[in-house]
């Protein structure tokens, strides 16, 4: 009896589930957004007879940057653990008015000026993390109310700039490698430790578990309160140094250099254009500084464009709604993948 062997290659079987296709994470999109933008505005400058990425142009998008920066890195890391912070833009010009005035014109005073503006605002960072923590105070309404406490401080107590930075100083807000600013490359270097912070540490990965879920956390062993005041602390110490370096940029002093510029909400703006969640738990400083260079690259075609200030803002808030809205659209399509998974 001969048995006849078919030659039959294995079936395989169906999962019936097609295989996922590799998506754009939020940085991805902000940073090809920022590249669209660049392109754009080249053309539309371009139209005019200018250059927006000339040195010119580098330079001022990099030194808008900066400022915005700064504040913004802190701004993450309150935001991703679902809080946030409305004082440091009044804390901004309190820092710079302490900085120069501790400083009143003399080399000798520079490092202490230093070290007492990131002092109080390392104090500021503490009495807001501890008002939301201990007394249980919403953050927009205890950030706010410390705030105002600040403007009050300000207003009656200054009518203009005050104090001297001492000309060497001033060097950090004007000094640049061809067409980088000194200053740029400080704040590029405290989002490189910010994101070292959250990425690679305990401390920083206890940020993102309470800003995903605070009970969830705590009950997980981690420390709630020390986290978010740890985040309120950093995120003021960040405004402390927007302050020091305007105050490097304008020889003095000003009350209302950090109102005047708005960052308080640009900052935030900012940070949830970069693809922080507001909720928390979600996002990184890598974003935020693409939505960081976005508002500044904004503002700079907006310039050579001579557009009206009002459609500016038009302009900044609708790019704004978009991408929280576009940011909300993929977090509701990946959670109805998940339930259908």
């Amino acid at each position: 009896m001969s048995v006849v062997q078919e030659n039959v290659s294995p079936v395989r079987p169906r999962t019936g589930r097609a295989a996922p296709r590799p998506r754009l994470t939020p940085v991805a999109i902000v940073y090809l957004a920022l590249v669209a933008l660049l392109v754009v505005g080249s053309v539309l400058v371009g139209l005019r007879g200018e250059v927006l990425l000339d040195q010119a142009g580098i330079l001022n998008i990099l030194t808008r940057a900066t400022a915005l920066g700064l504040v913004a890195v802190g701004q993450t890391m309150v935001i991703l653990t679902g809080s946030l912070d409305l004082s440091v833009a009044y804390l901004i010009g309190l820092t710079s008015l302490i900085a120069a005035e501790t400083m009143a014109g003399r080399d000798g005073m520079v490092v202490p000026g230093v070290l007492l503006a990131l002092a109080v605002a390392a104090g500021v960072g503490l009495v807001n993390g501890l008002v939301i923590t201990v007394l249980k105070a919403n953050a927009f309404i205890a950030t706010l109310g410390v705030a105002l406490i600040l403007r009050g401080y300000l207003e009656d107590n200054y009518t203009g700039p005050a104090g001297d930075v001492p000309r060497g100083f001033q060097h950090l807000g004007y000094d640049r490698i061809g067409p980088v600013p000194v200053a740029a490359l400080l704040m590029l270097a405290v989002a490189a430790v910010a994101w070292w912070y959250l990425s690679r540490t305990r401390p920083g990965y206890h940020m993102y578990a309470v800003g995903g879920d605070i009970e969830v956390a705590r009950l997980s062993g981690v420390p709630t309160r020390r986290v978010v005041v740890t985040a309120h602390v950093l995120c003021s110490v960040a405004a402390g140094l927007t302050g020091i370096y305007l105050a490097s940029r304008l020889g003095s002093g000003a009350p209302y250099v950090g109102t005047d510029a708005g960052y308080d909400l640009e900052s935030i703006a900012a940070v949830v254009l970069g693809g922080t969640l507001l909720a928390g738990g979600r996002g990184g400083v890598v974003g935020t500084i693409g939505g960081v260079l976005i508002l500044a690259t904004l503002d700079t075609i907006f310039d050579d464009l001579a557009v009206d200030p009002f459609f500016k803002d038009v302009v900044r808030g609708v790019v704004l709604v978009t991408a929280v809205a576009l940011y909300a659209r993929r977090m509701t399509a990946r959670r109805a993948r998940g339930r259908l998974a």
